[in-house]
């Protein structure tokens, strides 16, 4: 077959500075695909991309061509509207667990495709899998009649959605390339346009426990995602929240599982319930569902009924009481006053070590691993008193836990005690689309 392209040619143009051509752009991503561009052709164009940029035109036919490199998910089939949430990605973040069931409730379809944790940020399907007998990996088949039923999944990307992405993102990692927002936003909207839904919200995490520290960056990313879905027919939106500090009190698989109960339950953290309801307003929305109060979904148990057929669905007990831990260790205050700092990345770290996390996509992650906070950002202490319990199956994970709470902050400790501090608002910003 004689290639209408040529590698070099078009990793020069984009070397150059020089906006690469739609048909340059399918063509790269196809040939890579197949394998007639070499893994170090690509790195290639991956930091020429990095250093030079992307325009809004690029970056969208970048993303349609790694879509079209697999199958979408044809979901047309469906008598109600769609709508998909991503997160990028943060510290006692299960916010997905209990906003998939609360927005089914008002007759909208949510196929949520999920993946699984690497480093100090944990994966929603670790978490549902503590769940015993629920899985992850359903046939289309299962997953559309589980929409019309139920309203609600929560699965496992197939290996065919995206498979360029799938390949390319495993040589970011390797190549320095992994912070080029180009390729960050196209390599999570490849995804989410393959899975066919009509409407997509982002929740872009910003602060020490979310990817993207700095707020420009976190607004940059959210723009060019919002970008990309706009282009793509695709009603997208994205809100800026704050991840300086844990979302909730727990942090780890299982205990974030019982957390999200508590909220399907008309309980849990201020902090957990107020932006549930704020991405369901949102998602809603974007299906052109207005003048409901999902928050009364969450007091009145509608939400919770979804969430147990959706559960019991998949093959999982949604009764089934959740694993603890058999080792603890409490974290107490070391005089009185105010929590004024809790840092989002300390704690993260904390849980990886201590089992909640992995290093590598194959490692095995402890169900009930992790640190529960007692005591949050802004609340009163007195000294003594337990701020936060950490938790792991393996005794000797302990020492390595406690010491990623004291090298937080660049030594300073994830927590700080003072005589004032307040959390400020979980959400710092919103994105909609300019066409």
């Amino acid at each position: 077959m004689t290639e209408r392209h040529d590698a070099v040619d078009v990793i020069t143009a984009k070397r150059d500075g020089r906006a690469l051509t739609d048909d340059q752009i399918d063509w790269v991503i196809d040939a890579y695909t197949r394998g007639v561009v070499a893994q170090e052709q690509m790195s290639a164009l991956a930091m020429a991309i990095l250093l030079r940029g992307m325009t809004r035109p690029e970056v969208s036919r970048w993303t349609a061509a790694m879509t079209e490199s697999g199958q979408r998910l044809e979901l047309s089939g469906l008598d109600r509207p769609t709508v998909d949430k991503h997160s990028t990605g943060g510290v006692g973040d299960k916010i997905t667990l209990p906003l998939v069931p609360l927005v089914a409730v008002f007759g909208v379809a949510v196929p949520q495709v999920s993946g699984r944790g690497l480093g100090h940020t944990g994966g929603t399907l670790d978490k549902f899998e503590t769940i015993p007998g629920w899985r992850a990996d359903l046939s289309t088949a299962h997953i559309m009649a589980q929409l019309r039923d139920v309203g609600a999944v929560v699965c496992a990307a197939g290996a065919s959605l995206a498979p360029a992405d799938r390949k390319l993102y495993a040589l970011r990692d390797v190549t320095g390339t992994v912070e080029s927002i180009p390729l960050i936003a196209s390599s999570i909207m490849s995804k989410k346009i393959a899975e066919g839904t009509r409407a997509l919200v982002l929740d872009v995490k910003v602060g020490s426990g979310a990817f993207m520290k700095d707020r420009n960056h976190a607004l940059e990313l959210a723009r060019a995602m919002v970008d990309i879905g706009a282009d793509a027919g695709v009603t997208t939106s994205a809100l800026l929240t704050d991840m300086s500090t844990p979302l909730g009190r727990a942090v780890g698989n299982a205990n974030e599982v019982a957390e999200a109960v508590e909220v399907l339950a008309g309980g849990g953290p201020d902090d957990v319930v107020e932006l549930t309801v704020a991405l369901a307003r949102e998602m809603l929305a974007a299906c052109g569902i207005t003048g409901v109060d999902p928050a009364e979904a969450l007091a009145d148990g509608r939400a919770m009924d979804v969430w147990r057929r959706m559960v019991a669905a998949q093959g999982g007990d949604p009764m089934a009481p959740e694993p603890l831990a058999p080792h603890t260790e409490a974290v107490v205050a070391d005089r009185d006053g105010v929590i004024s700092r809790m840092d989002a990345l300390g704690v993260g770290i904390a849980a990886w070590r201590l089992g909640a996390g992995r290093s590598h996509q194959d490692d095995r992650v402890a169900a009930s691993a992790g640190v529960y906070l007692h005591k949050t950002l802004g609340q009163h202490v007195h000294k003594g008193e337990i701020i936060m319990t950490l938790c792991t199956e393996t005794e000797a994970r302990m020492p390595r836990g406690l010491l990623a709470l004291a090298e937080a902050c660049a030594g300073r400790g994830a927590v700080e005690i003072s005589d004032v501090g307040a959390r400020g608002p979980i959400v710092l910003d919103h994105v909609a689309a300019v066409v």
